[in-house]
């Protein structure tokens, strides 16, 4: 208790510098799906049937990153994911290079967008021999657009082959699949299938986009949150992967994130209500948070293996730890704010059950 009390004295949540550092390198690191495809190809459409976000929000949400690409992250002020689309490939000069370069320094796949009615792809199969040339991006689809604009369906299989042997010749076999985001009777087509594909080659998008199912209130509200603390666990690993600045940064960003959790469920954020929170999570829990933390730290001061395996995995665990902790939080706010007991047992149950849920995202994105 008294670990947290003195960190909560010394935190402003609004003004901590530790905070601006944890957030600009977690977005400098997001995971990211690189659409390439010519304009027109179904780009803009994938994200909106995947994001639910209409036109105008997804036009205006894509900011440049390299001369010829622009990234949007999202959701749009707690970016956890971002899409890459390439916008210069009508150039003759076209240069794969920067893009590549963008693209590897984060969790990543390549998907490839074809309009099938479309069998002139020399512009995209240009970028693809440079891509795969270059040997950084492993992971790709092949999507198969705006299927349903071939009326005729022995015509259809015809155009979505040619496509597909154009980039087989030069990738070798890519999985690919068919979907149409303007379907015959106006929804998308294959939408869970893509969402499927996406997933196994990201799982941060499964994360997100696949609708599980909710038990119950308590659990339908977390998944209205989840998106925020996805966002915090995103900073508190980004930071914890660099000596020194996670002992910060890291208790910085999570408090922060249990102030603006708090403030989501009409609870003022005060010293007693993290205390109470601690205490309900049982006792030792502030004392063991403290110790993992501290030797995270020193096993990163280890030269060599402290700036790789250290570092990866401190990265790995503040992310798992600060997800499960907003998942702790969340219920025990929501359980006050309705006057419902919870018991230490239960509350670290979920804090339990969410910190293996998460895992495989947070290897998946601290891996690259």
């Amino acid at each position: 208790m008294k670990i947290l009390d003195r960190v909560y004295r010394t935190l402003n949540p609004e003004e901590n510098p530790a905070l601006l550092t944890a957030f600009a390198r977690s977005e400098q690191q997001l995971p990211t799906l690189w659409l390439l495809g010519k304009t027109g190809a179904g780009k803009s459409s994938m994200i909106r049937a995947l994001t639910g976000l209409d036109r105008v929000e997804v036009g205006s949400g894509f900011r440049p990153c390299t001369l010829t690409s622009a990234q949007y992250a999202y959701p749009t002020d707690t970016p956890v994911l971002a899409f890459m689309d390439t916008r210069g490939l009508a150039e003759a000069d076209y240069d794969a290079a920067a893009d590549i370069a963008t693209c590897e320094h984060a969790s990543h796949a390549l998907i490839v967008v074809m309009k099938a009615e479309d069998p002139e792809q020399s512009q995209v199969l240009k970028a693809l021999r440079q891509i795969k040339r270059s040997g950084r991006i492993r992971e790709a689809l092949l999507v198969h657009s705006g299927i349903y604009q071939v009326p005729d369906e022995a015509q259809r299989q015809r155009c979505i082959r040619h496509n597909q042997q154009q980039v087989e010749d030069i990738w070798g076999p890519m999985e690919s699949i068919t979907v149409d985001f303007n379907g015959p009777d106006g929804q998308a087509v294959n939408l869970q299938a893509l969402k499927d594909k996406l997933g196994q080659r990201l799982p941060i998008i499964t994360e997100l986009f696949q609708d599980q199912g909710h038990s119950d209130a308590e659990e339908h509200n977390f998944q209205q949150l989840k998106g925020q603390v996805m966002w915090y666990a995103g900073a508190a690993g980004a930071c914890d992967a660099l000596p020194a600045v996670g002992l910060v940064a890291v208790p910085s960003v999570q408090l922060k994130m249990l102030h603006s959790l708090a403030n989501q469920y009409g609870l003022d954020y005060s010293r007693r209500l993290l205390t109470e929170f601690a205490a309900a999570m049982g006792t030792g829990f502030g004392v063991q948070y403290a110790s993992r933390l501290g030797l995270r730290q020193l096993a990163k001061l280890v030269p060599v293996w402290g700036q790789t395996v250290g570092s990866a995995g401190a990265a790995v665990a503040s992310y798992c730890f600060t997800y499960a902790l907003g998942r702790a939080a969340c219920m025990y706010f929501y359980r006050l704010k309705r006057g419902e007991p919870i018991t230490s047992q239960e509350l670290r149950g979920h804090f339990k059950q969410a910190l293996e849920h998460i895992l495989p995202v947070a290897r998946d994105e601290k891996s690259h």
